[in-house]
């Protein structure tokens, strides 16, 4: 195994939103050139974000995705001295019409640590289980230890 590869999965709402975008657009192009614009909206909605670890070479990349197409510039990989998994919130605003609320969701974070405090973000995810079973397969390949922050007693696996 000499390059790790995760990529967050893309939500079912930005699935739906990005096709819908996507019909709009293949019926445009035939009718007016304006199709091309909503077929490029669409591409913001396939959009997802990973990290890509070349063992090998001890490199990684943060990489943004469009389709099959991976995005990202290599740095070099510092000396990880363990993954932590942790639960935290993010929250968006979504706006219908001329009203908006601010939408909260709870994430789990797959975080390789290292300089004692600095980070990197490896992973995140929608349930525990996903994100320990990434936590786990970088650990094992990286040789450190994993450190489970998902409640208020944090514990090593």
């Amino acid at each position: 195994m000499n390059k790790i590869n995760y990529i967050s999965p893309v939500s079912t709402l930005q699935k739906v939103y990005g096709s819908g975008l996507f019909i709009i657009g293949a019926f445009s192009i035939f009718t007016s050139g304006i199709g091309f614009i909503f077929i490029a909206a669409s591409l913001y909605f396939f959009q997802t974000n990973g990290i890509e670890i070349n063992l090998t070479t001890k490199t990684y990349r943060k990489t943004i995705n469009i389709l099959s197409l991976s995005f990202g510039k290599w740095l070099d990989l510092p000396d990880i001295e363990y993954v932590s998994v942790f639960k935290t919130t993010t929250s968006s605003r979504v706006w219908v019409s001329s009203a908006s609320t601010k939408v909260t969701n709870t994430v789990i974070k797959v975080n390789l640590f290292y300089n004692t405090n600095q980070k990197i973000e490896a992973f995140v995810a929608d349930n525990t289980k996903d994100a320990f079973e990434v936590a786990k397969q970088i650990a094992s390949a990286l040789e450190v230890d994993v450190l489970d922050a998902t409640s208020r007693d944090t514990k090593w696996l």
